[in-house]
């Protein structure tokens, strides 16, 4: 499977290069020859998606390399490096192309478009519409976000083109030199493009929140194995596209033995990787009382007092021990709450004042996945 998306990634990247380099050579030559800053502006962008396609496959190929010593999970975050690279290279571009432009606004030089610049530009806003559609659809097909974002870009150069085209015939037919300003238009258009993309690779490379779908499908899973009772504290490490190691807590009921509670989390992590190619290299557990009704009142106490609070998502993990007489349990807040530590510090000093002669630990989880 691996290999087959690194094929579809190269192949894909390759016709993409051939593309644009074929695209930027013409753009270039009609855009010297026709003195047109926002053609050679173009025919520029042309080439920075070829270098792009270039590295793409360059990550590609090294983040397919197999695991090492030093390296066990793999290299499959080599993609996001390249993303940051190719995005870079992306700003780098729209700066150099709106320096261009500026001068042109200040010294403007008469274009001269003839017939033929206006078919290669035709000619090129028609191949980058396919090209982008292609790029795209074969992206998601491998879920490969520089495929995706490959495609995005060669959709968004064909608009660039079509500006560049619309201001070729305003000056055919009205004599109004828009050149420059369009140039500049189509610079900052490149940099917003870079600057987004290079975003997307600096949250990859930090790690992101994992994506509502997957982890409410992985919980949706999990939560069918008829003796788990809940599903909280889902972790996905992210090691490159498709490429998820992580962790889960499932709460069962104290009577269940630890040889069934093997076989459950044998199944969860065998169904879970058949499934989404996820990989549970861990699954703690939460015992729920079942047996101790002072404890349950003490577990429903200690819920209503912690959800009387504003922003409270989750509360699990409880854990009650009468010998050493401690109380435990995680909350979650959410993130948009201004003063989560104040919000735990009043829970906290309310269970404490409740419950005067136990020990309370009370751990302020992260809301990490949906």
């Amino acid at each position: 499977m691996e290999k087959t998306r690194e094929k579809v990634v190269i192949a894909t990247s390759i016709i993409s290069i051939i593309s644009n380099i074929v695209l930027a050579g013409f753009k270039a030559f009609v855009g010297l020859f026709s003195n047109s800053i926002a053609i050679v502006s173009d025919a520029v962008n042309n080439l920075s998606d070829a270098l792009s396609s270039i590295i793409t496959i360059i990550g590609t190929k090294l983040a397919g390399k197999k695991p090492d010593k030093n390296h066990p999970y793999g290299h499959g975050r080599i993609e996001y490096v390249t993303s940051f690279v190719v995005s870079a290279i992306v700003l780098y571009a729209g700066i150099t192309a709106l320096i261009k432009s500026i001068k042109k606004v200040f010294n403007p030089e008469i274009p001269d478009y003839s017939t033929v610049t206006l078919i290669i530009l035709i000619a090129g806003i028609i191949v980058k519409f396919i090209l982008g559609i292609y790029v795209k659809k074969k992206g998601k097909e491998v879920n490969s976000d520089s495929l995706v974002a490959s495609g995005s870009d060669a959709f968004n150069d064909a608009i660039l083109s079509i500006s560049v085209f619309i201001s070729a015939i305003v000056y055919i037919v009205f004599n109004v030199n828009l050149e420059a300003y369009v140039g500049v238009l189509l610079s900052i258009f490149i940099i917003k493009a870079g600057i987004e993309l290079i975003k997307d690779s600096v949250d990859n490379m930090l790690g992101v929140r994992i994506e509502s779908d997957l982890s409410r499908q992985i919980k949706k899973e999990i939560i069918k194995e008829k003796d788990v009772k809940g599903v909280f504290d889902l972790i996905l490490n992210d090691y490159g596209p498709d490429k998820y190691l992580g962790s889960v807590h499932i709460e069962v009921e104290d009577t269940i033995s630890v040889s069934d509670l093997d076989k459950i989390s044998r199944r969860i992590t065998k169904n879970i990787m058949e499934k989404y190619g996820v990989v549970l290299h861990t699954i703690g557990v939460y015992s729920i009382n079942t047996k101790d009704k002072e404890i349950m009142k003490v577990q429903k106490n200690i819920h209503d007092i912690v959800f009387s609070h504003k922003g409270i998502l989750q509360m699990h993990g409880f854990y009650f021990n009468k010998e050493e007489k401690s109380i435990s349990f995680d909350i979650i807040i959410d993130f948009n709450v201004k003063n989560r530590e104040e919000v735990y510090q009043q829970i906290y000093d309310e269970v404490e004042s409740k419950y005067q002669d136990y020990t309370i630990s009370i751990t302020l989880d992260i809301d990490i996945s949906d």
